[in-house]
């Protein structure tokens, strides 16, 4: 896998596919907590011209403000078929962190909006078991003191060694913590998204993958394994090198396995002329299948 850091500018974040091709994807992108559109501003001008990338951004995340009318994690799941309804089809749904939690919710309720899923280090496993997630659910005024923290930008270039594997554009740096600056319905996402709710989830017979990165730091790729009861027939890919960021530290790779994934998913011809992933395995329980 190959990093370019320091060197491009700020990427757009319309949806990126080759005006003379006709995607077999459209990859509908929806960001974790503290994020927006802008996640994935460097990784959309990389995808493949087969796959189509559109980032969305949340209610009460990044420029769009917090709704009122949108209080429960039910609420925020129709808010999304809302935005991903706007992509065409075959449409795969992608969630990076609680991204990916609220399209397990979006598919309780609403399956019929995503013809495939990808969830990307989702959160929602030991929630009871992991000391951090359960005080800050206890503590609403901790979750807003960690979010303004998070965004204090002094601390910037510290956290910034901390959470990438690499090194990135300033600008595209501080967009990664301004975002948390702006994110309303950060603290509300730790009261929402609790192991009660994650207990209760019905499995789906979607086609669907878990990617995750054997570096994670912040939701550790043992955790894949919950999440095989929610998606039993679900393709698992780990890959090297990637902690929670790799859309951002590691754009060219994270743009090849999603394009990848997509097109298995939806199934159509992988890329011609482009480095392929090994094929997929399906995932078992036990954890069988993964790499």
């Amino acid at each position: 896998m190959t990093s370019d850091a320091g060197t491009d500018p700020p990427a757009p974040l319309a949806s990126r596919a080759s005006p003379t091709s006709t995607p077999v994807a459209h990859v509908v992108a929806v960001h974790g907590n503290g994020g927006g559109a802008e996640r994935f501003a460097r990784a959309a001008p990389r995808m493949p011209d087969d796959v189509a990338l559109h980032p969305i951004t949340l209610p009460g995340f990044g420029d769009r403000p917090a709704d009122p009318a949108v209080v429960t994690l039910r609420d925020h799941a129709e808010a999304l078929a809302a935005l991903a309804e706007d992509a065409p089809r075959p449409r795969v749904l992608l969630g990076h962190g609680i991204g990916g939690s609220l399209i397990l919710e979006l598919l309780q309720v609403r399956p019929a909006v995503a013809d495939a899923v990808i969830l990307h280090a989702p959160v929602g496993a030991d929630l009871d078991e992991r000391r951090v997630p359960r005080a800050l659910r206890r503590r609403p005024w901790l979750a807003e003191v960690l979010r303004r923290a998070i965004a204090t930008r002094a601390l910037r270039p510290l956290l910034a060694r901390a959470a990438l594997t690499a090194e990135i554009p300033a600008a595209d740096r501080d967009a990664l913590f301004e975002g948390y600056r702006r994110a309303a319905s950060f603290a509300l996402m730790w009261q929402l998204i609790g192991p009660e709710w994650f207990a209760a989830l019905a499995p789906t017979s979607l086609p669907s993958a878990l990617l995750w990165g054997e570096r994670e730091r912040v939701l550790d790729v043992r955790q894949v394994r919950a999440f095989t009861r929610l998606l039993p027939d679900a393709v698992v890919r780990t890959v090297p090198g990637w902690d929670h960021f790799p859309m951002l530290d590691q754009p060219d790779a994270w743009a090849a396995e999603v394009a990848d994934l997509a097109r298995v998913l939806v199934g159509a011809p992988r890329g011609e002329g482009e480095p392929q992933p090994p094929d997929l395995p399906a995932a078992t329980s036990d954890g069988a299948g993964e790499r």
